[in-house]
């Protein structure tokens, strides 16, 4: 099956359609892909006639906010590949479904099994430092700063594979407020900023200079490492781990 030509309304579809090798099948994407393409607006608000003109086999959408879209994108005429996913695993199976979806199933399973090793390499090494006396400590994550969000979806399936304590939310849930009090109830050993949209333009001093108290490493993550259910997440987790156990 030839490849067919894809436009990518969803980072995470983007990230993933590259690392399957085939970035140069996509002939248009939204204004917050990495890669050089025609655009065709944001990810919530595409231009719709834009994508008309790219003549696509195939779009890509993703999350519960995109449904809208999936739903106009298919009352239209198109092909349309959607993922929502919600946990670690759901974010692997999307390596294959997504790579079905384009005729490359075997490149799919390569890529969730390189996933997989390298997620076990990262358990290895966590049982390992606790086995030597480690103390497996609190890590807080926040995605938005205005008002504090802990992450949801995924993210605390990533920072239990990385080897940390997650009890802000529970896996699979959508990201929530807390309330300050929480946090200094909770006591994070560890807190991590990956602010969406923002890459890694944050300073550490938006946690320094709450009047919460506590007293954790900040690290500044770029969103894409923990925000985006692609590959790039599997490098946020060997990154997260490697913070947490220097």
């Amino acid at each position: 099956m030839d490849c067919p030509r894809i436009v990518s309304l969803a980072p995470s579809a983007t990230a993933t359609l590259s690392a399957l090798g085939i970035e140069d099948h996509i002939v248009g994407l939204t204004s917050h892909c990495e890669l050089e393409r025609p655009t065709v607006g944001g990810w919530l608000n595409p231009d719709y006639d834009g994508l008309a003109g790219l003549s696509p086999d195939l779009v890509c959408t993703s999350d519960g906010l995109q449904r809208e879209i999936r739903d106009e994108l298919t009352d239209r005429g198109y092909t349309v590949f959607h993922h929502e996913p919600s946990r670690l695993e759901d974010v692997l199976e999307g390596f294959e479904s997504l790579a079905a979806a384009v005729g490359l199933e075997d490149a799919g399973a390569d890529l969730r099994r390189s996933a997989e090793d390298r997620l076990a390499a990262v358990e290895r090494r966590v049982e390992a430092e606790l086995a030597d006396g480690a103390n497996q400590p609190t890590v807080y994550c926040e995605e938005w700063s205005d008002p504090p969000m802990a992450a949801g979806n995924w993210v605390p399936d990533a920072v239990e594979a990385a080897g940390g304590l997650y009890p802000f939310v529970e896996a699979g849930e959508r990201s929530q407020k807390l309330e300050k009090a929480t946090i200094e109830q909770i006591n994070p050993d560890h807190v991590v900023l990956h602010i969406c949209g923002t890459g890694s333009q944050v300073s550490a001093n938006r946690i320094h200079d709450r009047e919460w108290a506590i007293d954790p490493e900040v690290h500044v993550f770029d969103d894409s490492l923990l925000n985006q259910p692609s590959p790039h997440l599997i490098r946020g987790i060997e990154q997260l781990s490697g913070r947490l156990y220097p």
